[in-house]
């Protein structure tokens, strides 16, 4: 017998283990015209299908057993994650409860602030002061090797200067020094058109080998506000 799982990082990747009892000597047949011997073997698939496995396990008295299993090789499944408090709403958890930023507190900075005017959508945003010691922070489950989008809005007070920095981080962020060097995509909004009007934001990125995100909200020296963040997978 044996078991086939996908690879977690490549789903043309199938990795095999062997269930057999008593054996010592294994051939594997994938069904792609490729084959290989070993106890636990892998192999990968240079087309999305249904191949016949055939696996012949023997043993040192020359007993021998095959066993066949179909095995598909599908598109890859992609976790679409959930952002929590996305537009920063009162009473927008899961379970009707939250503040709007209770899923953005974290031990970086002071608690973000909750404006209600003027926001993109809904009835409230976030605002951080131009102190810049108010920080947002959330962590996400994603798919490893995927590609995202992460878009949001933003609005910055005309005087002053400074900027509001939306980063997302590979894994999860333990020191904020390290911000800069564990992104795998930020944009510095530095747009001060109009206090009022809301810039829209996409940034790009590939989660490499990881399985955890955090999304990272900081400012410096202005006045801004952050609404409606979204995440999207790119097929």
């Amino acid at each position: 017998n044996f078991e086939a799982k996908v690879d977690p990082t490549n789903n043309f990747k199938i990795n095999f283990t062997n269930l057999s009892g008593s054996s010592t000597d294994y051939v594997w047949n994938f069904g792609d015209g490729n084959s290989a011997t070993g106890k636990n073997v892998s192999n990968t698939y240079s087309d999305l299908g249904t191949y016949s496995v055939t696996l012949t396990a023997s043993d040192k008295l020359g007993v021998t057993s095959t066993i066949t299993k179909n095995i598909e090789v599908l598109e890859k499944t992609v976790i679409v994650p959930e952002i929590l408090e996305a537009g920063f709403e009162d009473n927008s958890l899961p379970d009707g409860s939250g503040d709007g930023r209770d899923s953005w507190r974290n031990d970086f900075g002071g608690v973000i602030q909750i404006t209600s005017s003027p926001v993109y959508e809904g009835s409230q945003a976030a605002k951080f002061p131009s102190a810049g010691d108010r920080v947002a922070y959330q962590e996400l489950i994603v798919s490893p090797d995927a590609d995202y989008v992460l878009k949001y809005y933003y609005t910055m007070k005309e005087s002053g200067s400074g900027n509001l920095t939306v980063r997302v981080i590979g894994g999860s962020l333990s020191d904020l020094d390290n911000a800069d060097a564990e992104a795998i995509g930020t944009h510095i909004g530095t747009n001060q058109d109009s206090s009022s009007t809301y810039v829209e934001v996409e940034i790009p990125f590939n989660t490499g080998d990881n399985t955890i995100v955090g999304i990272l909200i900081t400012n410096e020296g202005v006045e801004s506000r952050a609404d409606s963040f979204s995440i999207t997978a790119v097929k």
